[in-house]
């Protein structure tokens, strides 16, 4: 064999392993915007490094398929809706209080389904994998309680609140928690996925509300 020959041969085979490579980078990368979704543009726009970004949702992967999640039973997410209506009929008469029940609620239905609940940003990094397209939700929601907390947040922040909070529960629960009632207030982000209608009125449900802030 020639030597130009071989030189051609080596070229080909670096071509063909190049492109290997490069395929296989832009699956992996398809992957990841497929199960992370907006999550995928926001950790790269963070991060500033397509490259390093990517390394953190591999190591997001990685965590999430080490926790233990279990699916709720027919009975837990029935106690979970019946818990959430009565945070919404209780938002009429303190919308404040109902945003704090909504926190505990959402963070206790976390955990039972088998996420850790420690630090917030952990939080939010271990629901990204499964939950990415609510995430924004529960970020909004919870910069919103933050400020209900400060005292700084109006009413109708604290029922866009709400909404925020009623989509990740929904999505965690796997179901509407309380069907829509046509109560359905236009809210910034209405049409998007995940979206969850406006919290209802006391009218709407006959049934006392519970104190779900224990």
């Amino acid at each position: 064999m020639s030597p130009t020959v071989t030189i051609v041969l080596i070229v080909v085979v670096l071509i063909v392993i190049a492109a290997v490579v490069y395929g296989i980078r832009v699956m992996r990368r398809k992957q990841l915007q497929n199960t992370f979704g907006p999550e995928y543009d926001r950790v790269v726009a963070d991060s500033g490094s397509r490259t390093e970004a990517e390394k953190e949702l591999r190591e997001r992967e990685k965590r999430h398929a080490s926790l233990e999640l279990k699916p709720l039973s027919a009975e837990a997410r029935a106690t979970y809706s019946a818990n959430w209506e009565e945070v919404q009929i209780q938002f009429v008469d303190n919308p404040e209080q109902a945003v704090t029940a909504a926190d505990d609620l959402v963070t206790r239905l976390i955990a039972d389904r088998g996420y850790p609940t420690g630090e917030y940003d952990e939080r939010l990094a271990d629901l990204s994998v499964e939950h990415a397209r609510t995430l924004e939700h529960y970020r909004q929601a919870h910069e919103i309680s933050q400020r209900n907390t400060a005292g700084e947040a109006d009413t109708e922040d604290l029922r866009q609140a709400l909404v925020h909070y009623r989509a990740l529960f929904a999505d965690l629960l796997g179901t509407d928690p309380v069907p829509s009632t046509g109560i359905n207030n236009s809210t910034p982000d209405s049409t998007s996925e995940g979206a969850a209608p406006a919290p209802r009125a006391a009218a709407d449900d006959e049934s006392p509300a519970r104190d779900t802030t224990r």
